[in-house]
């Protein structure tokens, strides 16, 4: 027996037959994936749990904005309140899409809420008692929201505040997810021809010499990790920066950028929007009529505008800044946790060595051949470029999806 073996060529006779070292070989390909997840776990369940709490919490405050909204209508616009309910409803389903990364432009959902809105303000507050608009006068009304700026300068900042704070939201969601993609990506990477033989040396081959006990120098072992992880390891300085990324993005997240701020007071920004409106309802009516042919002109009334919020102003300040705290606080205790998991990549040999029975002192240990009293190592450094001197794996460029990974890392970088 041992003619036939590829990698445990034996001095003298062995035990081990040509079946044996290619389930030794399976056996050690299985060992270091199994070792590489459990380096993971912690980094992994992180990652994972903060960006599910995150997601739900944004879907939390889109849904508290829109029922602060909807109380907005039903308190001070009772007339308009079912019909307006229903845009509401459409114009917070589009803020949640566009959250979770759907490719809806924020202008236009805020453009086609304030155009579906502004009929319903003209005939149940500017010309009430009138039968609702018909699809001709709707379209022109519609029309007539835009050119004539009948909301003033409302919509334009509603878009302003939106878009960055929506946008900064879901960069963040959208890394996280990312943060993801990653470790599951160097969690299951296929090794090397060149790699699963030198496993199979370093763990196994010293069972065909009948020397069961005999432990790999971790020396050794770092050699062989090094050359194995090299590709992986790649990844460690845009790891780095994505870490670094997201700690400038979450410390960016306040005032507009700060969705919690902007969504919660939206209500208000609508409301002030209507106002505007009726304010200036005189000259408004004038415009349409000769605009969109309307019968008759209604007189000037003066209209009385209530100033109470529909809600005490000091629990919603109250509700507001809680709900902000904990999300700040969340965010930086986030950050914190995933600064101590910045070197994740560069150590990843050294773990796989300390966990895998290696033997720490170098003495009396396996050097993929025999037993030696002490192993002097050759040094070698992490990483593709310091591979090629590395006698116990070859390598052959950067794994295809190691590539794909650095590159989202780097896209991701700049956003």
């Amino acid at each position: 027996p041992g003619s036939d073996l590829q990698v445990c060529i034996p001095k003298g006779s062995t035990c081990c037959s040509r079946k044996m070292e290619e389930k030794y070989q399976a056996t050690a390909r299985l060992n270091m994936e199994q070792l590489l997840q459990s380096a993971s776990t912690e980094l992994k369940f992180l990652v994972i749990q903060n960006a599910a709490v995150f997601q739900e919490a944004f879907e939390i405050v889109v849904r508290h904005a829109r029922n602060f909204t909807n109380s907005m209508f039903r308190t001070h616009y009772q007339s308009m309140g079912p019909r307006a309910l229903k845009f509401v409803g459409e114009l917070f389903t589009d803020v949640s899409l566009y959250i979770l990364g759907s490719d809806i432009s924020v202008n236009d959902m805020i453009n086609e809420f304030f155009d579906s809105l502004f009929p319903l303000v003209y005939s149940h507050l500017i010309n009430p008692g009138f039968p609702d608009p018909s699809l001709e006068m709707t379209e022109c009304l519609r029309a007539a929201r835009r050119d004539l700026k009948v909301f003033g300068n409302y919509p334009k900042m509603m878009m302003t505040q939106v878009s960055k704070s929506l946008q900064a939201t879901r960069v963040f969601l959208q890394a996280l997810n990312l943060g993801i993609e990653v470790i599951n990506t160097t969690d299951h990477l296929k090794f090397s021809k060149d790699c699963g033989r030198a496993l199979l040396k370093m763990w196994y081959c010293s069972y065909c010499h009948g020397l069961i006990l005999a432990k790999p120098c971790a020396s050794y072992c770092g050699v062989v990790m090094q050359g194995c992880l090299a590709g992986v390891v790649e990844i460690d300085n845009h790891w780095r920066e994505y870490i670094g990324s997201l700690e400038g993005l979450t410390k960016g997240m306040h005032g507009i950028y700060d969705m919690e701020h902007v969504l919660l007071n939206l209500f208000s920004l609508v409301r002030d929007a209507i106002v505007y409106v009726q304010k200036n309802e005189g000259k408004l009516s004038t415009t349409i009529s000769r605009l969109c042919g309307h019968a008759q002109q209604r007189q000037y009334r003066s209209a009385s505008y209530p100033e109470d919020l529909f809600i005490d102003k000091k629990v919603l300040k109250m509700t507001h800044i809680e709900q902000e705290e904990t999300l700040l606080s969340r965010r930086r205790e986030l950050i914190t946790k995933l600064k101590s998991h910045s070197s994740f990549y560069s150590s990843l040999p050294e773990y796989i060595c300390k966990h895998s029975s290696a033997v720490q002192n170098d003495t009396l240990c396996w050097n993929g051949q025999e037993v030696m009293e002490r192993y002097s190592p050759q040094i070698t450094r992490n990483g593709a470029k310091a591979q090629p001197g590395n006698h116990e794996v070859k390598m052959k460029g950067s794994e295809p999806v190691v590539s794909q990974i650095i590159d989202k890392l780097k896209h991701i970088n700049q956003v």
